[in-house]
């Protein structure tokens, strides 16, 4: 493996730093970057570094569930992100590579693992670890919405993630500097590309995407949910 610029973000001092030192061993001629909270993740790769990796952990100040992830595959697609993560449940790991995840490592994970996990990512390779392969498969009609939702462009996303705070079409115009007719564009878009039929629904969703990693991502059919006060899209 030659020169890489890698980026490191977790919140954990002790285990940010052993993951530090343990990259040093496997890339001593890398770059290293590290940050422990959502914003300076989003200064680091915004700077103009040329990254080649980001090792993510899900929590972190500012992040919520796969918000992080989400919001690197939707700004920088073309840089690979492993999460290394506590959890080790199946469902989980699966929906982080349905969110575009190039590899997933437990935190239980010894020095041969990631050494193998990183050398496959900057290969180009998807790494999975051996406990999602041996699970059952997830029910398809999940791992496509969550794919649905991987597939939202840049703006999208960030529509998308305004209506989980409820917030109105004139609102979010003025956050992200464009025009009503716009957001208008946007959530049709959104509805369209998630299969949905009321701004509601996608509201709920987004919601429950911020929850926790593995909250279900199942929307309530749209009869019987209150009609929003822009639920005109």
């Amino acid at each position: 493996m030659n020169a890489q610029t890698v980026i490191v973000a977790d919140d954990h001092p002790l285990f940010r730093s052993a993951l530090v030192l343990a990259l040093r061993g496997l890339l001593p001629d890398a770059t290293l970057h590290e940050v422990d909270a959502f914003d300076a993740l989003q200064r680091t790769v915004e700077s103009g570094i040329d990254a080649d990796l980001v090792l993510l952990d899900l929590h972190m100040p500012g992040a919520r569930g796969f918000s992080s992830l989400l919001y690197l595959r939707n700004e920088h697609p073309a840089l690979p992100v492993v999460i290394v993560s506590g959890h080790e449940e199946p469902a989980i790991m699966q929906r982080a590579f349905d969110f575009g995840a190039s590899g997933y490592i437990p935190k239980s994970s010894g020095l041969p693992t990631l050494a193998l996990a990183l050398r496959a990512v900057l290969d180009g390779e998807i790494w999975q670890p051996p406990q999602l392969k041996e699970a059952p498969a997830q029910a398809l009609e999940h791992r496509e919405l969550a794919q649905r939702i991987a597939s939202l462009s840049p703006q999208q996303f960030r529509v998308f993630m305004m209506l989980a705070e409820g917030r109105l079409n004139k609102q979010i115009a003025y956050d992200i500097d464009v025009t009503e007719a716009t957001v208008k564009a946007h959530v049709t878009a959104i509805l369209r590309k998630l299969g949905l039929v009321r701004r509601t629904q996608a509201a709920l969703l987004a919601q429950r995407l911020l929850q926790a990693e593995n909250a279900a991502l199942e929307v309530p059919a749209a009869e019987g949910l209150p009609v929003g006060e822009d639920d005109d899209a």
